[in-house]
């Protein structure tokens, strides 16, 4: 068996310094998710949206979202979004302006995001992985608007948690057909074909150009549930 070299072996007290920080940080990771369930329990419905940080006001994007968070808003859903600017912002924007709450699950960067001014609750993190979990814990529906490697990474997250049955199923709606055509002609003609995935995973969402498809889409889902309802549903999703 190899052996560190001298030169990459740590000494006793900087073994010991590294695991007291490590072990300190669990108190911090703990404190996120308390922080985030005690703020974030009584926003059932919500509607976790996703997108871009680099879109401006002018984007059609941003427009889409803002009206499409409006909507939802007023239809009875919290809209939660990441709390930056760009799509988040245009998330946290239209719902403000219904009547349900504008959630910001915001994140601490090295070179951006700072919170957008158009949030009823604000619960900031220091850890990516805690605040997947909020994402995901109270969410009645997702709706993923044209973005980077965070949108996709959002994105593989709910597919992949209800694919191997770790999340019931909710409406994944994917906004912007000319966007997302690339990516979906993929999962087809690599992914399906390769055996990667089943067929049947491409169910999993759905892709729309119409944003007031978005709030039916997902009152389709839940079709001869109330309100109620689907906050009893997402109570139990937090079982799993």
């Amino acid at each position: 068996m190899r052996q560190l070299s001298d030169k990459n072996k740590m000494s006793r007290d900087e073994r010991d310094k590294s695991l007291t920080r490590d072990s300190w940080k669990i108190f911090q990771i703990m404190a996120e998710f308390v922080d985030g369930f005690q703020q974030l329990a009584d926003i059932t419905p919500s509607v976790s949206i996703f997108g871009s940080a680099r879109f401006k006001p002018d984007n059609p994007h941003y427009q889409a979202a803002e009206h499409i968070s409006k909507l939802l808003s007023d239809s009875g859903f919290a809209v939660v979004s990441g709390g930056g600017p760009g799509i988040m912002e245009a998330a946290n924007k239209g719902a403000l302006a219904g009547k349900s709450a504008s959630v910001g699950l915001n994140i601490k960067l090295p070179h951006e995001q700072s919170g957008n001014g158009y949030q009823d609750i604000s619960v900031n993190f220091k850890y990516f992985f805690a605040r997947k979990v909020m994402f995901v814990k109270y969410a009645s529906a997702y709706v993923v608007m044209p973005g980077g490697f965070g949108t996709l990474d959002e994105m593989a997250e709910i597919l992949t948690l209800i694919q191997t049955g770790k999340s019931k199923p909710i409406p994944i709606i994917l906004y912007g057909s000319s966007f997302w055509e690339g990516l979906i002609d993929w999962f087809t003609e690599s992914l399906v074909k390769e055996g990667t995935i089943s067929p049947k995973d491409l169910d999993l969402f759905s892709v729309t150009d119409d944003p007031q498809q978005v709030v039916d889409t997902i009152f389709d889902f839940y079709e001869g549930v109330d309100i109620e309802g689907i906050v009893n549903q997402s109570q139990l999703m937090m079982e799993l």
